[in-house]
């Protein structure tokens, strides 16, 4: 690795586990307040990361690959690991078979795409860093299909901005019981060439654990970008009316939309 990519990742893993730390600390509730000033600051600060992130990085600069001598153990699950939503039980139970893959919204072609179809499709194996939000990190092997196949296959319209996955899984609780995890990215990640929806990991089938049947792989982000368990794909000019309009699950909670490192 180029000394400049050391000091540019290290400085961009820094600036935003700082900052999307702040609401594992005391100041949750105040940066939970949307009129807070903050809230402000954190959204000050996660639009110039993304600048920032975009002038370094450049649209299609890759994130660094590793050798099989470098995977030293297997990938780490955490977050959610074993859903119970019966939705997605009656597929673990069938081998998700009957697993179908939607995407819509601002596409001339909606898209219903078995796990047979998508592992068809042309794919990419890679071997990646992958950096939680937490502080630790586990290099692995990934194989899936490149998203920006997926979405030429759909034909995305010029209004569409953003990439909102929908997930299998629900997360937390309440007195309404758990909330449905979503993620989103914008289409210049989406069409990175690292960008997979990963359906192997560490040549074997991707597990339940590890997101199965399909994760996100988006390598120049944090692992909280890169959703489990995901049931579809909608093209959309804004993230309104989609959670809370954050992004994502924990953006909802207060954590930075864009996590680029």
């Amino acid at each position: 690795m180029r000394p400049l990519d050391i000091t540019r990742r290290r400085f961009l893993t820094g600036a935003t586990v700082a900052t999307a730390a702040l609401p594992l600390s005391g100041c949750f509730d105040a940066a939970g307040r949307r009129d807070g000033t903050v809230r402000s600051v954190l959204e000050y600060a996660n639009s110039l990361t993304y600048r920032v992130q975009r002038l370094l990085l450049g649209s299609n600069s890759l994130a660094q690959e590793f050798s099989q001598s470098e995977i030293r153990q297997p990938q780490r699950p955490n977050g959610s690991t074993n859903p119970q939503d019966a939705n997605y039980l009656a597929h673990v139970a069938s081998d998700f078979s009957n697993y179908r893959l939607a995407v819509t919204g601002l596409v001339e072609r909606n898209l219903s795409l078995s796990l047979d179809e998508i592992r068809n499709m042309p794919s990419r194996t890679q071997i990646t860093r992958h950096d939680c939000v937490e502080g630790w990190s586990c290099i692995a092997q990934w194989t899936g299909a490149p998203l920006a196949g997926i979405l030429d296959a759909a034909q995305v319209k010029s209004q569409a901005r953003f990439v909102v996955f929908t997930c299998m899984d629900t997360y937390g609780s309440g007195f309404a019981g758990g909330v449905p995890y979503y993620e989103s990215i914008d289409l210049a990640d989406a069409r990175h060439p690292q960008t997979i929806l990963a359906y192997g990991l560490n040549g074997e089938t991707l597990p339940v654990a590890n997101g199965a049947p399909l994760r996100v792989r988006v390598e120049r982000q944090l692992g909280y970008k890169m959703a489990k368990y995901i049931s579809g794909i909608e093209l959309t000019a804004t993230l309104d009316g989609h959670g809370q309009g954050k992004g994502g699950y924990w953006e909802d909670n207060g954590y930075d939309w864009f996590a680029g490192i």
